[in-house]
Order: C-alpha cells, then sequence, then structure tokens
C-alpha cells in the first residue's frame, strides 16, 4: 500500500488531464470533494468512477466536506443549509423522540446519496463545543455549548454513519469551540487553562471512537504557545493521542489555511514531522500538488495497517 501521506482536492467537475497524470504516476491516500466539484448525481458517481479507476482501486478513500448547514457540498443535488448541526441539537433538547427519528432519517438520506456515488468519508461530527460569544467562529457548525450533548449527538452521527459504511472525520480536535477567530483568515489563540479545556473542549474527543480525526490549526497557550495543534509534538502526542487516548488516523485541516505560519510545502513537512498520518491540501493547484508529490513520504506502518483496517470496514 504505497500511497503518498496526502489527500488532494481537484479542480471541477471532470479530471483534468494533468490531474490524470499525476495521479497516474503519484498515489495520493485519498481525494476530497467540494461543491465546485458537484453538478448533478449522474456527474457525480462518473467523477468518482474516473478517480477510482486510475488508482483502480474500488475502496479508494473519496472524502466529502457535508457537515449541512454553512459547509455544505451537496446544494447542486439537495440543499441541506438549513440542517446544520446546531439544528439537531436544538431538536434535541426540544424533543429528543423526534430528534433521533428525524436525525436518523436525516444522515441515512445523506448516506444513501454517499453509497449511490462511490463516496466512503464524510469530514464530520464537528465536535466543538462552541462557546456564548457573539462572535464565535465555529457557531452553528456546533451541536451545542454542553460537551455532554455534543459527545452523544457527535457519537450519534458516527454511529447512523458506520452503519452505511461511511467513515468519518471528528473535527478539529482537540478543539476549535472556544475561538472567536476563523483560522482560514489567521492564526487563533486559545488561553483557556488546561482543566477548564479538557472539561469543555476537549471531553467530546475523548469519547468518540471515530475511524478518523481533523486536527485545529489553533494554539493552545497552555500547552504551546508557539505552534499550533496541526505543528505541536506535544498537543498530539500528550493531548490527542495520550489524554485524549485517540486512536485513529490522524489527519491535519486543510494546509493553505492562513492559520499556519509557513509555506505550504513547509506546512505539509512540519505536519507530518509532528506525528499527523496525513496532510490534507484543498485549493487544486496543480503547481503545489506536483511540488508536494515531490516530498510527502509514503504512509507509515500505522497509517498501512489502520488503512487496512478502514478497506475491511468498508466490506
Amino acid at each position: 500500500m504505497n500511497k503518498k501521506a496526502i489527500i488532494f482536492g481537484i479542480k471541477g467537475l471532470k479530471l483534468t488531464k494533468k490531474e490524470k497524470y499525476l495521479f497516474n504516476k503519484i498515489k495520493p491516500w485519498g481525494i476530497m470533494l467540494f461543491k465546485r466539484n458537484i453538478k448533478t448525481i449522474k456527474q457525480l458517481k462518473k467523477l468518482v468512477k474516473e478517480v477510482k479507476t486510475i488508482f483502480k482501486d474500488k475502496k479508494f478513500p473519496i472524502l466529502i466536506d457535508q457537515e449541512g448547514g454553512v459547509v455544505s457540498r451537496l446544494d447542486n443535488i439537495i440543499d441541506l443549509r438549513f440542517f446544520s448541526q446546531s439544528f439537531f441539537g436544538k431538536l434535541y433538547n426540544n424533543d429528543k423522540k423526534l430528534f433521533y427519528k428525524v436525525y436518523e432519517i436525516y444522515i441515512n438520506s445523506i448516506c444513501e446519496i454517499f453509497n449511490k456515488v462511490g463516496i466512503n468519508i464524510n469530514t464530520l461530527p464537528v465536535l466543538d463545543v462552541k462557546n456564548n460569544k457573539p462572535n464565535n467562529f465555529i457557531g452553528s457548525r456546533s451541536f451545542s455549548n454542553n460537551p455532554r450533548i455534543v459527545s452523544l449527538l457527535g457519537n450519534k452521527c458516527i454511529s447512523l454513519h458506520n452503519k452505511k459504511k461511511i467513515g468519518t472525520v471528528i473535527k478539529h480536535i482537540p478543539g476549535h469551540g472556544n475561538s472567536s477567530i476563523d483560522s482560514h483568515k489567521e492564526t487563533p489563540v486559545i488561553n483557556s487553562l488546561k482543566n477548564s479545556l479538557i472539561k469543555n473542549d476537549f471531553k467530546p474527543f475523548a469519547s468518540s471512537n471515530a475511524m478518523f480525526a481533523m486536527t485545529a490549526h489553533i494554539i493552545y497557550s497552555s500547552y504551546d504557545k508557539f505552534n499550533t495543534a496541526t505543528h505541536s509534538i506535544r498537543i498530539i502526542k500528550d493531548v490527542i493521542r495520550r489524554d485524549i487516548n485517540f486512536k485513529g488516523i490522524l489527519i491535519s485541516d486543510d494546509i493553505s489555511m492562513k492559520s499556519l505560519k509557513y509555506n505550504f510545502k513547509k506546512n505539509a513537512i512540519k505536519a507530518l514531522e509532528t506525528c499527523c498520518n496525513l496532510v490534507l491540501h484543498c485549493n487544486a493547484n496543480i503547481k503545489e500538488m506536483q511540488q508536494l508529490s515531490k516530498v510527502i513520504p509514503i504512509i507509515d506502518n500505522f497509517t498501512k495497517k489502520k488503512t487496512s483496517d478502514f478497506y475491511k470496514f468498508l466490506g
């Protein structure tokens, strides 16, 4: 399993000649799809088949960022922007029995689309615990400001996806909810004390059994004053792997985001050096992809084993 330790985005509704050539030459671990890649069910199914054919792998990881609400990539097929995690969190608080019925129908409906077109990983649930600040960045992407409810609903989300053979990626580990800054634009710094982080922000991640997790591009100053979680050995080894006890594949958030302070190549290399298993490159810039393909190593033995486990899960 000589995959490169990277997940690429692609440019459009079908693969370009340069993308086909690059993917034939190297083998990224997976491909991430965005709204720019999706027009109709028929087109999406054809695109996914085209990708898997290049790699000669029916189980090749095809990821999508379909949270619902403000992060909804299937809008050209079905508009799910109303169904944010916050919507379901409020429904749970108001009527638990109704929540379980509606949420199962909702997740099953989305997973039916994934199964139909060949997508096998959804990058959710968001396990960030939102705070009550008016300028909170996570906002409606979070189930609740209560860690217990975030954990409960997050685990339900994972379970429902698993029943449909769709992997999930918990994010943004170890917790983005206490930030008022968008890490796409600048570097958030969370100054909360360790005890507060452990009891609130980190708690939902510690009770999750997801196969994948995505790191937060955030500085937690009580642990590491200089590096975001993605680039912090201390956060990854001591917090994510030891305290939270996450045992799956750890994926960086997009290495092109402004929160990271180096160029895209150094951002990627440093993430892998600090024990992320895979890096995510979303913008489909073919020149950047070509350069990254030369410096990104083959996945390590841990990632090979966990990838094999994922393939067995798919059946």
